[in-house]
């Protein structure tokens, strides 16, 4: 795996000393370079010195000239390849980019880099991805460039909803990384967390292992990045994003996924599951193998909860486990849906909710007890809305997810 610099861009929200603060925290949690942009600060947003003394200063012309000052204080000057009048850099500080407006054949992408570059320079070509496939041309790309420029100077990257395993792929061969610190701003689609790319180069022992990663929406609180082999990527996507289309491209590339929700019942259905729901996929040679560990989840939350008589509050992937565990064990297990609910309910229950669904207006507890699978943060906040509605919350996502991942684990070193 090459050394890369991870480059974290200053959101436009933050100027002066808001902006070195940003620039110190990144330095803190692994960040190498900050950029700023043109397209998002004025040259009086910033004081390029004081970033520069935090690490090196990338200053990039998105539309409107660079301040002077910028290209005085930048360890790089980013200037487009195609519209630049010249390539116009202090010695040793050029990096010429392509920013394509569309996705590219190779071909296409090999002509926008005709004009001469200096030896000097860093080179980096950025295209949106029309979909997940996209990315074996990408990478043919990236190999092609890396010939003619030189492996260590080349950096091609993939932008778009389904962006995140593409870029995660094209990261091993690429000099520089451009990654987001977290929340809900980022400087382009598709962008890995800081966080998960340093966990990465820090603890992946085989620069060559296939890759792991985990499926769903809304998975920032995940710990499941945290607690398997690396390489392990965080891969958020839109509930109405091309799943399927996702893993069967990435299936040259990962080893398994973690599938989590809204996706575990599509995926199953996707890869001819008997079962309802899945959680895990295995790679088998050309194929995926699923898997459903969240079996392993159920148990431990039955066990814990410790009764005989058991409802569930929504009817998801969750619940195809929880079913197939009660069946096991000779438990009553009811499944009450939304439109079910009209008088408080009591009793013991466990609630499979994501925290992003809104639970009914008209739901009440009395006297229950409420078993929540989620964990972390997201685990909290279903706990405060059980306790608002009258319920006793019990935090066992914790349980359930432990139990779920030492199977996962089990199974992904079997891969082929």
């Amino acid at each position: 795996m090459m050394a890369t610099r991870r480059i974290i861009t200053l959101p436009p929200t933050l100027t002066g000393a808001d902006a070195v603060a940003f620039a110190r925290d990144g330095l803190k949690r692994g960040a190498d370079v900050i950029e700023v942009r043109t397209d998002l600060h004025a040259a009086g947003d910033i004081d390029p010195d004081a970033l520069a003394r935090v690490m090196p200063l990338l200053v990039s012309e998105r539309g409107k000239p660079l301040p002077a000052p910028w290209i005085q204080a930048a360890w790089r000057v980013d200037r487009d390849v195609e519209r630049a009048q010249d390539m116009d850099a202090p010695p040793g500080k050029l990096l010429a980019s392509h920013h394509a407006e569309g996705p590219l054949t190779t071909a296409e992408a090999l002509r926008r880099w005709s004009r001469p570059i200096p030896p000097d320079a860093l080179v980096k070509h950025v295209e949106p991805m029309d979909g997940p496939a996209h990315l074996d041309t990408l990478l043919e790309t990236q190999a092609l460039l890396s010939q003619r420029f030189g492996a260590e100077r080349v950096t091609v990257l993939g932008m778009g909803p389904v962006a995140i395993p593409a870029r995660a792929v094209l990261s091993r061969r690429n000099g520089l990384e451009y990654v987001a610190m977290g929340g809900p701003w980022t400087a382009a689609p598709g962008q890995r967390l800081l966080d998960d790319v340093v966990r990465e180069h820090r603890k992946a022992k085989d620069p060559h292992a296939l890759r792991l990663g985990i499926l769903g929406t809304s998975i920032a609180h995940s710990r499941s990045p945290r607690i398997h082999r690396q390489p392990f990527d965080r891969i958020d996507l839109a509930e109405d994003a091309p799943v399927e289309a996702v893993v069967d491209a990435m299936l040259p590339y990962y080893a398994g996924f973690a599938v989590t929700s809204p996706f575990k019942m599509r995926l199953a259905k996707h890869t001819g599951s008997t079962l309802d729901a899945i959680n895990t996929l295995v790679r088998r040679g050309a194929r995926w193998e699923s898997f459903n560990t969240d079996t392993e989840g159920a148990r431990a939350v039955l066990e814990r909860l410790g009764a005989k008589d058991v409802a569930v509050l929504g009817d998801g992937g969750s619940t195809q486990a929880l079913r197939l565990v009660a069946a096991e064990q000779g438990l009553a297990l009811r499944v009450v849906k939304r439109a079910e609910i009209h008088a408080p309910l009591s009793g013991d229950w466990v609630w499979t909710w994501p925290d992003r669904v809104a639970p009914p207006e008209n739901l009440r507890f009395h006297g229950a007890r409420v078993a929540v699978i989620a964990y972390g943060a997201p685990g909290r906040r279903v706990a405060a809305e059980i306790v608002r509605r009258g319920g006793t919350p019990l935090l066992l996502g914790a349980a359930w997810f432990v139990a779920q991942a030492r199977r996962q684990r089990q199974l992904w070193e079997t891969a082929t």
